[in-house]
């Protein structure tokens, strides 16, 4: 299938808000992107904000700077590549932002999330937050027709909480306290009860969120562990916010047996003083989840089977214009998922 030109074609560049050094976000134009040989070009109907870009735009992850967000995105294919096959323009996808190399130690025994050239499309290389982005023929999700362009960017987020249930050793009737009742909190407590939970408890400093919690059918939702009568700890302990404070408390409250999954992303200097001789002698499971693994087209699944509600997840839409009034709304913790919709 050879280069289509596009529905609408611009200029040679396009409008993006660009990260241009760590805490200056700027709208400007960007080289309008060609699909190569296996791309498309996707027009996103809209980009998910997320604790990474907060960390990009503090310099935490050390991207090459200028550099286009926007990692979890959906919308239209507009253009492909000579090579593509499958997908053609008028296809809505949600993309896959995960870049591996395909050849390093870790790829070759299928962990391409660990690939020592790990990459992402809005990490790495220029993102959703534009009016066009290339992408990887392979990395796209073609949505059903019920499900909406701009609600379909939800799928990347859900792809990493189905890539941490992937990790957990779940036993039916299973205990949750899961630390963090914001999007991806929220997604692992809706995870949890379709995984066989017998009680799902969230822990959040934030009423309103809470309150969203209670709404989707937690089990209590409380702003400390402390208020809850569970003696022998839970089976499952997800910390989700990636606060140093919630995740030392978070430890703690695992039970013999028990499974603890650091799921939040943390600060590099975060530190978290533990006891051995506890987690010996209680047999207590330690594990992390980083990302997207083989898990992004089981999150369109799941997205188009309904197991998320859109109008709960999704609590501001932007324009591509207020990026950083978007990023700033994040920051400040105000609201669950917030989008930009950069046609909008």
């Amino acid at each position: 299938m050879g280069l289509r030109p596009r529905s609408v074609r611009g200029s040679r560049h396009v409008k993006a808000a660009v990260i241009a050094e760590p805490g200056t976000i700027e709208i400007r134009t960007v080289p309008d992107p060609a699909p190569g040989p296996a791309e498309v070009v996707v027009r996103p109907a809209a980009v998910g904000i997320c604790g990474t870009d907060l960390h990009i735009n503090r310099g935490e992850f050390a991207p090459a700077f200028p550099i286009v967000p926007g990692h979890e995105f959906a919308g239209e294919i507009v253009a492909v590549g000579a090579a593509v096959d499958g997908l053609r323009v008028g296809d809505r996808v949600a993309v896959d932002p995960s870049l591996y190399c395909g050849y390093c130690y870790y790829c070759k025994r299928n962990r391409g999330n660990q690939c020592d050239n790990w990459g992402a499309i809005g990490v790495t290389v220029s993102g959703g937050a534009a009016q066009y982005v290339a992408a990887p023929m392979a990395n796209c999700f073609k949505l059903p027709p019920h499900l909406s362009s701009s609600d379909a960017a939800l799928i990347e987020p859900l792809s990493c909480a189905v890539r941490g249930f992937d990790v957990l050793p779940r036993a039916m009737a299973d205990s949750y306290l899961i630390y963090g009742s914001g999007t991806m909190g929220l997604m692992m407590l809706e995870l949890a009860k379709r995984a066989g939970a017998a009680t799902v408890s969230v822990v959040d400093l934030n009423p309103q969120r809470l309150e969203t919690a209670r709404l989707l059918g937690c089990t209590a939702a409380v702003t400390s562990a402390d208020e809850l009568d569970a003696p022998r700890g839970w089976d499952v302990v997800i910390d989700c916010t990636g606060a140093e404070a919630a995740i030392r408390d978070a430890f703690r409250r695992v039970g013999k047996g028990g499974t603890f999954l650091q799921f939040g992303v943390a600060d590099y200097d975060a530190r978290l003083e533990i006891e051995p001789y506890e987690i010996y002698r209680r047999e207590i499971t330690v594990t992390g989840s980083m990302a997207v693994l083989n898990s992004f087209d089981r999150a369109g699944e799941l997205m188009a089977a309904g197991v998320l509600r859109p109008d709960v997840f999704i609590s501001h839409r932007f324009p591509l214009d207020s990026y950083a009034e978007a990023l700033g709304q994040f920051e400040a913790g105000v609201g669950r998922k917030i989008l930009v919709e950069p046609g909008g």
